[in-house]
């Protein structure tokens, strides 16, 4: 187990930020629970870093060290609506929790509600263990839907508690069902490759395990995500042969089996994932076969080549 020490002192260098200026965004397409593609404006907001400092993140880099000021978060939704087009979803990702007044002022709250009202989806993310009383009186006041995505990573028993994620399958259970009983819609992230898993086929299954929990326990929608090196401890991990990155294969197969459960969207997490395959003859095309089962929630024909 890895303190907390550890984490941040292995850390690389944190890329500058502007408080003002979302750090990315960009447009999507998304299908609904109906099957409808849906226009998404994505925005990755600038604030505070998120307090529970797990093992495996990076999204750290593209954070502030301090409280994010008041005011800063509605600047930074008007800098990218203005330059982004009309959608009727979007996601506000903070790389940190939504209902966490560190990252986001309490006294914005207004000022970001304004802004939403256009959209008919609004998706935050937030720490299942931050999901109280704060998101319920926050769905209250949007004219569109609340969705909140959670990170349940995995439900392996003892890689969990060494993600310094705080947080048992039972607390994201408790969480997904108080969201639900106040009609907020959820998500679930699963990792495909946590630290401390190295075998391919145990991979595999627990990723699958953890899609089918998420699902059992309410979740509409779950997004697959490759884990990576980057961010000084799990580069130091992949030295000592506690973490193995994932391959292309493992990502379809997860992708293909939790479709096939039918039980509610599955997304597998495309972006920059060149690293997990070692075959650039096959690679752009199974990126887009993945993509396209993204929008279409059914699968496609395997792309068949000689590296496989």
């Amino acid at each position: 187990m890895h303190d907390r020490y550890d984490i941040e002192t292995l850390r690389p260098t944190r890329n500058q930020v502007d408080p003002e200026i979302p750090y990315h965004f960009i447009h999507e397409e998304e299908p609904d629970e109906n099957g409808m593609i849906r226009e998404v404006n994505t925005i990755f907001l600038t604030g505070k870093e998120c307090s529970f400092k797990c093992l495996m993140c990076d999204l750290w880099k593209n954070t502030l060290t301090y409280a994010t000021p008041p005011g800063a978060i509605i600047k930074q939704i008007d800098y990218a609506l203005t330059r982004l087009p009309k959608a009727d979803v979007i996601k506000l990702y903070n790389s940190s929790n939504f209902f966490d007044t560190k990252a986001i002022p309490l006294s914005d709250y207004p000022g970001i509600i304004e802004r939403l009202r256009p959209f008919k989806k609004i998706i935050v993310e937030n720490h299942p263990k931050l999901c109280g009383q704060s998101c319920v009186d926050f769905n209250e006041q949007l004219n569109g839907k609340l969705e909140i995505a959670m990170g349940l990573e995995t439900i392996h028993p003892e890689v969990l508690p060494k993600l310094n994620k705080k947080l048992t399958p039972e607390d994201f259970k408790e969480a997904a069902a108080f969201l639900e009983r106040n009609k907020i819609q959820t998500r679930a992230f699963v990792l495909l490759n946590p630290p401390f898993l190295t075998d391919e086929k145990e991979n595999i299954e627990w990723a699958f395990k953890t899609v089918k929990f998420a699902f059992e326990c309410g979740v509409g929608t779950c997004s697959i995500i490759p884990t990576r090196a980057g961010n000084g401890i799990m580069d130091m991990l992949e030295k000592t042969g506690e973490y193995v990155p994932p391959t292309l294969h493992a990502l379809e197969e997860v992708f293909e089996r939790s479709l096939a459960l039918l039980q509610g969207k599955v997304f597998a997490d495309t972006w920059d994932i060149e690293f997990l395959s070692n075959c650039a003859e096959c690679f752009e095309a199974r990126k887009l076969r993945l993509e396209k089962m993204n929008l279409t929630q059914k699968f496609q024909p395997k792309i068949n080549c000689n590296c496989s």
